[in-house]
């Protein structure tokens, strides 16, 4: 398996993908500087991905430092921790707020190690991940690739990475989840790299920064 760890393993895979799919040329001259963008693995790479869906960058920026503050130090044991007065400053939506006491609940007990789970199989730690309450697969394959550093995992739910792909190949309408998951197989053994690269075309082209991570 594949592990992305620096920006010569990037450069490796976009040097494979030139080989792979010549329609990924004028995309790759477009976008630019390809972004590594690794978090460590763990709770707080986990949590801070959770808190980053569906809001803005500033929002989950804003939210996150509030974490960040009231947590003595953003491990599952010290979340749990927390008081409830400091748990309602932070911001979290209801659903988040459940989905990360839960999955704190289950690393502090010992029955998920998220370090030892980023070194899975993708697809055995998709199944595990995506388990857990609240934990679907979007963000289950972000952690993957930007945590773990799996290479080859395309998060096709992604609007952004569809809409990119929309624009790059003249498509008529954006693939769905589904279309753009069998598209992307194309690109393996690099597909994480290939959706960095539709990333930062999205980036180029719309002046905004989609990635999932800052």
């Amino acid at each position: 398996m594949k592990i992305i760890q620096s920006t010569a393993d990037i450069e490796a895979g976009v040097s494979a993908l030139r080989l792979i799919d010549a329609r990924l040329e004028p995309v790759i001259e477009q976008a630019g500087v390809i972004p590594l963008r690794l978090n460590e693995a763990g709770f707080a790479g986990l949590a801070h991905i959770i808190v980053s869906q569906m809001v803005s960058r500033a929002s989950a920026y804003a939210i996150w430092r509030r974490m960040v503050a009231g947590t003595e130090t953003m491990t599952a044991e010290h979340f749990l921790a927390v008081d409830e007065a400091t748990l309602s400053s932070f911001g979290l939506s209801n659903a988040k707020r459940t989905t990360l006491l839960s999955l704190a609940e289950v690393v502090a007990a010992g029955e998920l190690d998220l370090v030892e789970l980023s070194h899975l199989e993708p697809t055995v730690a998709m199944q595990r991940l995506t388990a857990l309450k609240g934990i679907g697969p979007w963000t289950a394959e972000v952690y993957l690739m930007f945590c773990g550093g799996h290479a080859d995992i395309f998060p096709a739910g992604d609007v952004a990475l569809q809409a990119a792909v929309m624009h790059a190949f003249a498509l008529d309408v954006r693939p769905s989840r589904n279309e753009l998951a069998e598209k992307a197989l194309f690109w393996s053994p690099w597909q994480s790299v290939a959706a960095r690269i539709f990333w930062a075309y999205y980036a180029s082209i719309t002046r905004r920064d989609a990635l999932p991570i800052a």
